[in-house]
């Protein structure tokens, strides 16, 4: 038999080979649609949740002013706020932990800048430095106690919100027998770091460049309105996309998701599982310390009240984003639509006529469905495994 009539007793009648045919029919490989894909996506609830919410407050509140340069600037900078934490927190949700000492920390980590400022004369950058030496120091207990004690997170990380809570408290009367220390806004504003990293906006020159030709709204004394994009706005952004990046392009960001998944199999495989899950807990300190002096120089004062109820917060836009509560699924970028939401949603509700009380109501209304939905997708992850 000649060469050419092998090559045609191989081939099947619509001119295919028999390992193209397989191939193809072979569930392993199939194809699915870009919108099946999309919606497997964990950032796909915090997105359409956030298209919603965008339609309904343009419909109750488009006239408002709300969607204005400096309306926007308000519910972003909000958002940025939660964004930073959120981000934090989302990290060590996928890495299968808990941590709710983070609203505590806001509030102590302040006083950690605001006390040795004022009262002990120390220079702004170096109250900073003390601040995120500390934070990060608890950060990294927190992760040891879990990991050494094997305790559940949230248990331990409950113990560190009252611990935290207590001793903000208590400095603050110590120090200046109030529950307020302020005093620090000035001297952040003049400190090369403060006005360099915390203090301020991003842009003015470009701001007032689009004023003069009336691109965007005047003051009457002739400046901008928005003076520019405030610096927590950046840093949110700064921290997402380096946050996003760790997670889906480097190893380190393979390993939380394996931490997450399975602790156990990730551990017999190699994967630093302690270091990890140590690291993700500095890391969230970090956001939280970071959300701390941006406020402090913000408001020009650190408060013990600070940070309340911030860690469920930041766990329900997490959660809104895509994130798991078993670990090892979510996404940096559902967080940070998650944080939007928020926004939006607390800001917005000021530009119309309803009660600022139902926005509690809305952040549980959120939750439980963004939680129905993730079950949802956890189940569909499971079983086309």
């Amino acid at each position: 038999m000649s060469t050419t009539g092998m090559v045609v007793d191989k081939t099947s009648a619509d001119g295919r080979a028999p390992a193209a045919q397989a191939s193809s029919s072979d569930e392993r490989v199939r194809r699915e649609s870009v919108i099946k894909r999309f919606l497997g996506r964990p950032e796909f609830a915090s997105l359409a949740g956030a298209i919603l919410v965008f339609i309904v407050f343009g419909i109750a509140a488009g006239d408002s002013g709300m969607f204005n340069l400096d309306g926007i600037i308000n519910w972003m900078q909000v958002a940025a706020y939660l964004g930073i934490i959120a981000v934090g927190a989302c990290m060590l949700m996928i890495g299968g932990e808990f941590d709710l000492s983070i609203g505590s920390m806001i509030g102590f980590a302040g006083m950690m800048v605001a006390i040795p400022t004022v009262y002990f004369g120390w220079p702004f950058w170096l109250s900073v430095l003390f601040a995120f030496a500390g934070s990060m120091a608890l950060g990294w207990l927190n992760g040891y106690l879990v990991i050494k004690t094997r305790l559940p997170s949230f248990i331990v990380t409950l113990a560190f919100m009252f611990i935290l809570r207590g001793l903000t408290l208590a400095l603050s009367i110590l120090f200046a027998n109030r529950t307020i220390v302020s005093g620090v806004g000035e001297r952040a504003s003049e400190d090369w770091l403060g006005n360099l990293l915390f203090t301020g906006n991003v842009g003015t020159g470009l701001f007032q460049w689009l004023a003069q030709h009336h691109w965007i709204a005047v003051a009457e004394n002739g400046n901008a309105l928005v003076a520019g994009i405030p610096k927590v706005i950046v840093w949110w952004a700064v921290v997402a996309l380096v946050a996003g990046f760790v997670l889906s392009r480097t190893r380190f960001g393979n390993w939380i998701f394996a931490v997450g998944g399975d602790a156990v199999a990730a551990k017999n495989v190699g994967v630093p599982v302690r270091r990890v899950k140590i690291a993700l807990f500095v890391f969230t300190a970090f956001c939280a310390c970071l959300f701390a002096v941006l406020q402090v120089a913000d408001f020009g004062s650190a408060a013990a009240d600070r940070g309340l109820q911030k860690e469920f917060e930041a766990i329900i836009a997490a959660v809104i984003g895509g994130a798991l509560l078993t670990g090892g699924y979510g996404s940096v970028i559902g967080a940070c639509f998650g944080a939007l939401i928020f926004g939006v949603v607390q800001i917005g509700i000021t530009y119309t006529n309803l009660n600022s009380d139902w926005f509690r109501v809305f952040l549980g209304v959120m939750l439980l469905v963004a939680v129905l939905f993730n079950n949802y997708v956890r189940r569909r992850v499971t079983e086309a495994k």
